[in-house]
């Protein structure tokens, strides 16, 4: 038997296969195109856009209806119906607020309330119930009361009064000749102040007799006042001249116009007090505000310049 040399295997290793090198080429090509470049760009605008922009805490809005709120709602509709909600209507009531606050907030994030004539107009009217609010919880002195009744006395003041008797004549029924039956008439009183006035005068709806009143509504009524005021006490005079005709009158009693005490008038005191704190108040808050603005005001086109 021969024998034969083993041969040792030497063989090389074997390079890439055409089909792996036809996918690097392509691969090559593909990176290469702008457009690959433009979409991983984009790609990556994305993701960080994703990670840090302001919705990747996107929860909605938390909208709490309290529990005093509840029971607001529900005294609020018992005081109007006279009995307590149902459960039922205790939830149309919650569910009313709840829409409330929803469409109000995404009114307010429109900016629905701006330049909104009644909407300003409210949001004055809060500010000015803050103010009165703080105001009805000052309560004055009697020494701050009378200051004040002093210092406004003119405000405080009755009106002087008068009572007196009248005697009418009708100028639709006497004509030319009522100032000579005023005369004669007048005469007769003075002669005997006694006699019957009935008489005399002629019908009318007007008091024969008037007690004391004050000059305001006697001249709402007569409009002759200052002739009353002119007139003798306890004297019958006249002819006074008003609306209806002429008067002859007689003045039984006069009563000059006063301040009255402050026992008398304390509850009005009282409320003009609180109402003048109040404009105080309002005034030093306002003027507090306007220190943080700078006003300016444009003068129309063509108008003069003003103050």
């Amino acid at each position: 038997m021969i024998a034969v040399p083993a041969v040792e295997s030497s063989a090389a290793p074997s390079g890439p296969s055409s089909g792996e090198r036809v996918s690097t080429i392509l691969l090559k090509r593909v990176l290469m195109e702008p457009l690959v470049h433009f979409m991983a760009l984009a790609l990556l605008i994305f993701a960080g856009y994703g990670l840090l922009g302001p919705d990747t805490d996107d929860k909605p809005d938390t909208i709490v209806v309290t529990t005093p709120k509840i029971e607001q709602m529900a005294t609020v509709f018992t005081k109007t119906w006279q009995r307590p909600p149902t459960a039922e209507e205790l939830k149309g009531l919650i569910d009313d607020h709840v829409k409330e606050e929803i469409l109000v907030r995404q009114a307010l994030e429109l900016g629905l309330d701006r330049d909104d004539t009644v909407v300003r107009r409210r949001l004055r009217q809060k500010m000015e119930f803050l103010n009165a609010a703080d105001a009805e919880t000052l309560t004055a002195t009697d020494a701050e009361l009378d200051a004040y009744l002093k210092a406004n006395a003119a405000t405080f003041e009755i009106d002087p009064m008068l009572a007196f008797q009248q005697v009418f004549l009708n100028p639709q029924r006497r004509g030319d000749t009522i100032a000579q039956d005023a005369a004669s008439v007048l005469e007769a009183l003075l002669t005997n102040p006694a006699t019957d006035r009935a008489l005399f005068g002629d019908p009318t709806l007007l008091p024969p007799d008037l007690p004391l009143s004050s000059k305001t509504s006697i001249g709402q009524t007569f409009g002759a006042v200052e002739e009353l005021d002119k007139a003798p006490l306890g004297q019958w005079t006249g002819p006074v001249a008003s609306g209806y005709g002429l008067h002859l009158i007689r003045v039984s009693e006069r009563l000059p116009g006063r301040v009255p005490a402050l026992d008398v008038v304390r509850d009005v005191v009282a409320r003009e007090w609180t109402n003048a704190k109040r404009k105080e108040l309002e005034d030093q808050r306002f003027a507090e505000l306007l220190k943080r603005y700078v006003v300016s005001i444009e003068s129309p086109a063509g108008a003069e310049t003003g103050p």
